[in-house]
């Protein structure tokens, strides 16, 4: 099992920028991959951007290219989001979420609590 906490967010004009966490506690160490979707009322979630657990690699969505980063903290099991050029579309509840592949190429997917982003024009 792998626990998630989320943390950051919050409210923010736009053009601004604002940072997420997500500690992730357990099995980390069969983690393969962190993601971060997100999930905009009456819309379907998307996702945002991935990073593998030894942070060699890194994937964005079009829509956050360039302006949103992914990192991890090895040391401290926890992956963080910075979004800069904050735009109202940016407006959602963001997810982290973790997937783990077993030996045998199961793969578990586990998620956070989410964590409110909103973007005033």
């Amino acid at each position: 099992q792998v626990q998630l906490v989320e943390s950051g967010g919050g409210l923010v004009q736009a053009g601004g920028s604002l940072s997420a966490s997500c500690a992730a506690s357990g099995l980390t160490f069969t983690i393969s991959t962190m993601r971060w979707f997100r999930q905009a009322p009456g819309k379907e979630r998307e996702f945002v951007a991935a990073i593998s657990w030894s942070g060699s690699s890194t994937t964005y969505a079009d829509s956050v290219t360039g302006r949103f980063a992914i990192s991890r903290d090895y040391t401290k099991n926890t992956v963080y989001l910075q979004m800069n050029s904050l735009k109202p579309e940016d407006t959602a509840v963001y997810f982290c979420v973790a997937e783990r592949k077993l030996p045998d190429a199961t793969v578990y997917n586990y998620w956070g609590q989410g964590t409110q982003v909103t973007v005033s024009s």
